[in-house]
């Protein structure tokens, strides 16, 4: 019987590989990324349930009662954890996926230490480098989930840092060679613990502006590290869904770094967070009141509304939409300004006005809108801090210096929706809710939005 299986599963893989393809192809559109999702989710369960049906397998109750727990747990996470806490959420999972790899490299490694074995160089170099990638992707990731959840400071540095992680780097590498030339166990250990303290490291001096890329980046690791030990296990389904994700991730992050005007080396040789202190600013910030807004906004022939992480913790995604409807039925043009970087994740603001159902037509990229803040009436900035902050073109010193921003200070009139004078991620002041042509509305971002609805319906009988 074993005979046809074989052949059975490898073309189970297959199908699961197109199905990984297709689906991530779909996810490049907002249109049919959701489709795209459940192309890769049955691609997943197809090289799940096919895996069961190896030929020689062992024990096969654990790998089922493993499956279970992973799925119960995740399926319960997922449906409690608010849209805030999604990017916390992917950064935990990428680790998980990241440490899933480093740990069939450390069961490989520590298996052919034991017999005594003789596998192919090949295969114990491919071994280490994805157990190396792995192990950092975990720890990373970790790290990176803890700064996004407010449990570790945003930045953390010390003299000598960028030299000390170096060295930790470099003593990861020697005893990784030194695993592939010996595998003995204390070096194998020595290596897997030099190597999960290189994430830390890596991660720790990071600063919040730069998060995306960080994230973009450990997923790309994550897919290279499962590639690799797909390869010392011979499995072709972990080797091509592998280097699906590796691709993604890595083709992402050139993305993010782009919108983040940095170079791929500086985000892999861990120049982040090198920034000096942001000039002082001066002035004050000038409230408004919610009558006052909407009767600008009601008379306004265009409107640009920038969606920021503060909309994301209000939950006010709906009420937008509300608000946009009003105004799109007094005839007035109201278009979306998406930051590539805006929120904690790539795609977060996308996710969101999806989620309350915003035609994609509304929604622009930040090189496409740029050009038409200086015509536009209104610009409403709601929860954005950082993406909008002018300081990126003008302060040298600041740490979000050179990163583009949407051109909001170039609007006729601003409005910014904010719970209180507070930085943002960065940890920075922002020069836009300084400016002359600036007012802030105060307030939880779904209340004010509310008010500003109930405000606009009773302009002129809500025309």
């Amino acid at each position: 019987m074993s005979g046809w299986l074989l052949p059975l599963v490898k073309a189970s893989y297959f199908v699961a590989a197109l199905l990984f393809i297709l689906g991530i192809k779909r996810m490049a559109s907002p249109v049919t990324a959701r489709s795209g999702i459940q192309w890769a989710g049955a691609g997943m369960v197809v090289a799940t349930v096919a895996t069961f049906f190896l030929p020689g397998l062992h024990n096969l109750g654990l790998i089922a009662l493993a499956v279970f727990l992973g799925t119960v747990v995740a399926w319960v996470s997922g449906k409690r954890v608010a849209m805030t806490d999604m990017p916390q959420m992917v950064a935990l999972y990428n680790g998980l996926g990241g440490g899933s790899a480093a740990a069939i490299g450390a069961v490989e490694l520590l298996k052919f230490s034991d017999a005594g074995m003789a596998p192919s160089q090949t295969a114990l170099v491919l071994a280490v480098v994805g157990s190396l990638i792995g192990s950092i992707s975990l720890t990373g990731s970790v790290i990176a989930w803890a700064k996004l959840d407010g449990r570790l400071d945003k930045r953390f540095t010390f003299p000598g840092q960028q030299a000390f992680n170096a060295l930790v780097f470099l003593v990861a590498i020697a005893l990784g060679a030194l695993t592939v030339y010996g595998l003995e166990q204390p070096v194998i250990i020595g290596f897997f613990v030099t190597a999960l303290a290189v994430g830390v490291l890596m991660t720790l001096p990071i600063g919040g502006a730069d998060m995306p890329v960080v994230i973009s980046l450990y997923n790309a690791l994550t897919g290279l590290a499962v590639a690799f030990e797909g390869y010392v296990l011979q499995n072709e389904a972990l080797i091509i869904a592998g280097m699906v994700v590796g691709a993604a991730g890595t083709m992402l992050t050139q993305l993010m770094a782009k919108a983040m005007n940095r170079s791929i080396a500086s985000v892999l040789f861990g120049s982040f967070g090198q920034a000096g202190e942001a000039a002082e600013i001066t002035g004050a910030q000038k409230p408004i009141e919610a009558g006052d807004v909407a009767a600008m906004m009601a008379y306004a022939e265009r409107v640009v509304i920038v969606p920021g992480y503060g909309l994301a913790v209000a939950q006010a995604q709906h009420k937008v939409w509300e608000l946009t409807q009003v105004l799109l039925k007094r005839g007035v043009k109201v278009r979306f300004a998406i930051h590539p970087v805006a929120g904690r994740m790539p795609g977060h603001m996308n996710v969101l006005l999806a989620e309350a159902g915003v035609p994609y037509d509304l929604i622009a990229d930040m090189d496409d809108i740029n050009p038409e803040f200086p015509t536009t009436d209104v610009s409403l900035v709601i929860g954005a801090n950082d993406v909008v902050n002018p300081v990126a073109k003008t302060d040298p010193a600041s740490p979000i210096f050179g990163m583009p921003i949407l051109d909001v200070v170039a609007s006729k009139n601003t409005i910014v929706i904010k719970r209180g004078k507070g930085t943002g991620f960065a940890g920075i002041e922002n020069a836009l809710f300084y400016a002359d042509n600036t007012r802030m509305l105060y307030g939880d971002a779904a209340a004010a939005v509310s008010q500003l609805v109930a405000e606009l319906k009773s302009v002129d009988g809500g025309h």
